[in-house]
């Protein structure tokens, strides 16, 4: 990703984990662990026992898998998976219908996103989203779309992501356990202008930072 992309960096921060691709099965066993460990502290066990192994979408044509590792150990710190609508629809597509706005345009799907319980839980989590941002902006994806449940819609309505369906509210999702989700988006192309007009804390963490230990690869 070119510099001009993203913004002129004003610094350079380095983080406690580095954060790429997944590739292979030890780095599966590695997104599994994480990503099982971070949905069972909400939902019973009965939903995400299936979790603890991969998913079919999981090496569907047009997925990337993210993995952030602590650079101690070793140890899984966050994943997230990125589904594109360039191969076959999105997975939320299985539930709802998107709007005629959105029909026909490249979009990216964040799904299955879970961090490790610690103090670095945050940055991960920010880590992975500037991640998913910069893949949007590199494959030239035009919304940024997720679904999320109470009260995890609250952090995506922070990141200024709007309700695709306003009125709709949260919509029970046949794909995830029936479970009520809202389906929101950002436009990748402006983003950047609306957090900068807004003053979003994130702005020069993700614009104006370069962070080495995101990995080109994970964004190519």
């Amino acid at each position: 990703v070119a510099k001009a992309n993203v913004g002129s960096f004003k610094r350079t921060e380095y983080w406690p984990f580095t954060l790429r691709l997944a590739s292979g099965a030890q780095d599966m066993a590695k997104v599994l662990e994480v990503r099982h460990s971070a949905y069972a502290r909400h939902l019973p066990e009965a939903l995400t026992a299936s979790l603890r192994e991969p998913e079919v979408l999981d090496g569907a044509e047009g997925v990337a898998l993210l993995l952030a590792e602590s650079k101690l150990d070793g140890a899984p710190m966050g994943t997230m998976r990125i589904q594109t609508n360039q191969a076959q629809p999105l997975a939320l597509e299985q539930s709802v219908q998107l709007p005629q706005w959105m029909q026909g345009l490249p979009l990216a799907e964040a799904t299955r996103l879970g961090v490790s319980l610690d103090g670095t839980a945050r940055l991960v989590k920010a880590a992975l989203f500037k991640a998913y941002y910069l893949y949007c902006l590199q494959a030239g994806i035009r919304y940024m779309v997720i679904t999320a449940r109470a009260p995890l819609d609250r952090q995506y309505e922070r990141m200024l992501f709007q309700d695709v369906y306003p009125h709709l509210g949260y919509i029970p999702l046949s794909h995830v356990f029936d479970l009520p989700h809202r389906v929101m988006y950002l436009d990748v192309q402006n983003v950047r202008q609306r957090w900068e007009d807004a003053g979003h804390a994130w702005s020069e963490f993700m614009f104006y930072t370069e962070h080495p230990d995101l990995h080109q690869q994970a964004i190519a």
